[in-house]
């Protein structure tokens, strides 16, 4: 391996390239929702003084929307995933460097035990973003978003060690790009300002050096916020609009998430607490704070940081009301810094136990047993349903045909190839926005409907907002449920118009369906 103290070591390496061909479920399934909807506002930019992005809407700052967009302009709408495999072997690199940071702040000073203690990290790492229980296939904000995080954590904590400037500078540019992918990954921030506040109250750094290093952080983390307002300007957005898509909406969505009578929500609870435990994420985060009290005493100012991280994380995932499975993915790099602290006290032999090899070996076996899991499913055969139906909605349609997808389910417009004349893709921005449907109504009803119709009438997910108005789609005649999942309409016609649903036929490779 080498005896030189700043290398990564080859373990280190070995996980990354784990990581990235553990994302080959990307390559077996199609697009998710979400990747189906960025990729329609990316494909359909067009940015205006009172809309971000023109004819679609959605809640999120312009990073993510750039990336989708470069990526298909340059390969087609899969790239981003092979972009998702790259950040996932970041993560863990950086993973392995912040291991090495806290070993060498906690004063393990053989390199061989650093490497090894970098090595674990890195494995653990990889394991968890691997895990097939949270989200195998699909490449979104959270998956872009959390390598910026930890490697922002990283820096942070090599500049308050090297007291550099330059340090400093990018982890404030990394961790603010963090958020610019996905609005709750602030861990990097948090972990940020605790870690320099920390260092200066314990005199580990001085005024000068806190102030000096504090400086660089936030000039590093105004620059993505100066690229985007940048570009607002550029483009003639309006900073409202900008702010209110970034920032405002989250609180209005809140508040509707607050009111709904969400019947999905405990079952969604439910599962997202199962994986939390089944992952070993919760193992890790017993084992940390079990040992805090020991933590504190060898080394307070990080496990300060990382309780501040996990606390911060957390509790942005409890109030999401939403409990997808992929928020989960936030929780990783203040959990793998939870480890490499635990890994660093069991290098100093501060106790008999080893925790930290108790964790990793039950991260890594719950990971490949959920990837076996998920294939051995692949493998026995599963439809999506949602892209089937886009797909024959396609085949039947004409030249010029308008689909629009009630309550969300980008998919579905996606596969059906066709432009939807409503600008609310997802079904939280359309329940905050168009509360009343006043303007679906408009458009279903007025002068220039659409030729297809599409709601979902699965009732397990708040997503799904049940039977329509007969008003609204009076224009309309029903023409088949696709595999009880969609109820197709289309515009009335003395012409016979049917649909051929492909129910059974399992999706096989990204290529070929």
């Amino acid at each position: 391996m080498g005896r030189n103290p700043t290398t990564l070591g080859r373990v280190v390496w070995l996980a990354a390239g784990a990581a990235v061909l553990a994302r080959f479920p990307g390559l077996l399934w199609p697009l998710r929702p979400d990747e189906a909807g960025f990729l329609l506002v990316a494909r359909s930019w067009q940015p205006e003084p009172d809309s971000v992005y023109g004819h679609y809407w959605v809640d999120r700052p312009p990073f993510i929307i750039w990336l989708m967009r470069a990526t298909d302009a340059l390969v087609g709408p899969y790239a981003h995933r092979a972009v998702g495999a790259l950040a996932s072997a970041l993560l863990v690199l950086a993973a392995g460097a912040a291991a090495r940071e806290m070993a060498w702040r906690a004063g393990i000073v053989d390199p061989v035990a650093v490497r090894r203690l970098a090595g674990w990290v890195a494995v653990a790492a990889a394991a968890l973003v691997s895990h097939a229980a949270i989200e195998p296939v699909a490449a979104k904000g959270e998956l872009f978003g959390i390598p910026l995080a930890l490697a922002s954590c990283w820096l942070a904590l090599r500049s308050v060690r090297r007291v550099s400037a330059g340090d400093a500078f990018a982890a404030g540019l990394l961790a603010m790009s963090a958020v610019g992918f996905k609005q709750s990954i602030v861990g990097g921030v948090v972990f940020g300002v605790v870690l320099l506040a920390g260092s200066l109250v314990s005199r580990q750094l001085t005024r000068a050096a806190a102030l000096r290093c504090g400086a660089a952080a936030a000039a590093g983390a105004a620059v993505p916020v100066l690229v985007v307002v940048g570009w607002a300007a550029g483009t003639g957005v309006g900073l409202k609009a900008l702010w209110y898509a970034s920032v405002g909406f989250r609180s209005d969505a809140s508040r509707v998430i607050a009111e709904l009578d969400d019947q999905g929500a405990p079952k969604r609870v439910l599962l997202l607490v199962l994986v939390f435990v089944g992952a070993g994420m919760l193992l890790v985060l017993l084992l940390f704070l079990a040992r805090v009290r020991s933590l504190l005493r060898q080394d307070a100012v990080p496990v300060v940081a990382i309780l501040a991280m996990l606390t911060v994380d957390l509790v942005g995932v409890a109030v999401s009301g939403s409990y997808w499975r992929p928020y989960l993915l936030v929780l990783i790099p203040g959990l793998v810094l939870a480890l490499a602290a635990l890994g660093a006290h069991d290098q100093l032999r501060l106790s008999r136990r080893r925790s930290a090899s108790v964790a990793v070996a039950f991260v890594v076996a719950s990971s490949v047993l959920s990837m076996v899991a998920w294939t051995w499913v692949w493998a026995a055969g599963r439809v999506p349903v949602g892209v089937r139906t886009g797909q024959a909605i396609a085949e039947a349609a004409r030249p010029g045909d308008r689909v629009l997808v009630y309550g969300g389910r980008a998919e579905v417009q996606w596969a059906s190839g066709a432009r939807s004349p409503y600008p609310y893709l997802w079904s939280l921005p359309m329940r905050t926005l168009d509360p009343d449907l006043e303007d679906l109504r408009s458009v279903l009803t007025g002068n220039d409907p659409p030729t297809w119709f599409v709601q979902s009438i699965h009732v397990s997910s708040w997503m799904e907002l049940g039977p329509v108005e007969s008003s609204l789609i009076r224009k309309y005649q029903f023409v088949r449920t696709a595999c009880d999942r969609y109820r197709i309409y289309h515009l009335n016609t003395v012409e016979p118009v049917d649909v051929d649903v492909d129910c059974s036929s399992p999706w096989r490779t990204i290529w070929g369906r």
